[in-house]
């Protein structure tokens, strides 16, 4: 394989914006067990006057991750996260709200790790969370939800449009019981960012990978893009441009006790709709006429 290296005279800014993407991956794929093996280090080396606080701090705010979590401004306003956007690049959306990322509770178990997850805004994606979020009685709050989550990574390929939602009706009725609006939102070139090792339906790879999944409520896609001084392989992500749409808000009138058939007929109306924004805008990013999103 031939390898394409980047060139010498990349300027500053770009560099910055590739060093900021580094340390995400990096800090997505290591940190957390990095953290987990640091909190064994103490308990081996017996340095209990580090893990005895941290434990009776643990025991007190081991909810906190499914109660609003604890959002940390100044990490948040870190340099590092300008970078990070303009490297692909993004727009945040929804000035002015306050957005939640609902992420699986199990990285909020792990030691040390979870207090700089939730310094970022990110909370559990509990059923409990999702209604302290939406709660909030002059409302502006946001809960943002991934779908799909590590089912649909498997099917994650460039030029891919499969989403696991037919089944995902937990949210439909959270957002009934609260009366919150739903907002269809999709990325046009998320699957474009990596590739992945091919894993179709009946591999023995695939088997492998749902069957973690079934047992530890997350998988492992094989992924790969580019490196950091060439182009040819590594696990850092395309330059790639994310193009986030976002639909209509669609009305919720609040019903505290919604009925199986209500809830199926709002979250058809939520497919509804974001099949309608996806047709809408495909073509101007790209997306030839005969693609549509499939529905699992």
């Amino acid at each position: 394989m031939k390898v394409q290296f980047a060139p010498i005279n990349i300027p500053l800014e770009r560099r910055l914006q590739t060093a900021a993407v580094l340390q995400w991956v990096l800090s997505f794929l290591l940190l957390g067990q990095l953290c987990c093996g640091l909190f064994v280090i103490l308990l081996y080396k017996n340095y209990w006057f580090l893990y005895v606080p941290y434990l009776t701090w643990l025991y007190f705010d081991w909810k906190t991750p499914d109660s609003g979590g604890r959002r940390f401004d100044w990490i948040r306003n870190w340099t590092v996260w300008k970078y990070f956007r303009e490297y692909f690049p993004m727009q945040e959306l929804f000035p002015g709200f306050t957005a939640y990322l609902h992420t699986l509770p199990y990285w909020f178990r792990c030691p040390f790790f979870r207090e700089y997850l939730m310094s970022s805004g990110a909370v559990s994606v509990s059923k409990q969370c999702v209604s302290h979020v939406l709660s909030k009685k002059k409302g502006g709050n946001i809960s943002v939800i991934v779908l799909g989550g590590a089912e649909e990574s498997l099917v994650a390929h460039p030029g891919s449009f499969t989403l696991f939602v037919s089944q995902r009706k937990g949210f439909i009725k959270m957002a009934l019981t609260h009366g919150a609006y739903l907002v269809p939102v999709f990325s046009f070139g998320e699957n474009e960012l990596f590739k992945q090792v091919n894993n179709p339906e009946g591999s023995w790879l695939r088997a492998v990978q749902e069957k973690l999944y079934q047992k530890m409520g997350f998988t492992l896609p094989l992924f790969h893009a580019r490196g950091v001084f060439q182009y040819s392989f590594g696990l850092m992500p395309y330059r790639k441009p994310i193009f986030t749409v976002v639909g209509h808000p669609i009305p919720v009138q609040q019903n505290l006790h919604p009925t199986p058939e209500q809830i199926d007929e709002l979250h058809q109306t939520y497919l509804e709709e974001l099949r309608k924004l996806f047709e809408k805008h495909k073509r101007k990013y790209g997306i030839s006429e005969q693609e549509t999103l499939i529905f699992k």
